[in-house]
């Protein structure tokens, strides 16, 4: 694997990251006084949506970490 290569895998990665941090806060700011069943229905959904971003952060790691293993120990 190349530095190229795995530049792009640690780019993908941050940028996973960053959409992840993004979905935090956006549950976050949901967190309102708003007690209504709606407020908590949307808090719910961005729940949902930072788990899932979470999940693609995750993924984007696992394969710059793996392509990282590859360059530096050939497995």
């Amino acid at each position: 694997m190349d530095n190229s290569s795995l530049d792009a895998l640690r780019a993908a990665y941050k940028g996973a990251v960053d959409q992840w941090v993004l979905a935090i806060r956006a549950e976050e700011a949901l967190a309102t006084p708003d007690h209504s069943e709606t407020a908590m229905e949307r808090w719910d959904d961005a729940g949902n949506a930072e788990q899932d971003a979470q999940e693609i952060a995750q993924e984007a790691k696992d394969k710059y970490k793996d392509g990282l293993r590859e360059a530096n120990f050939g497995f």
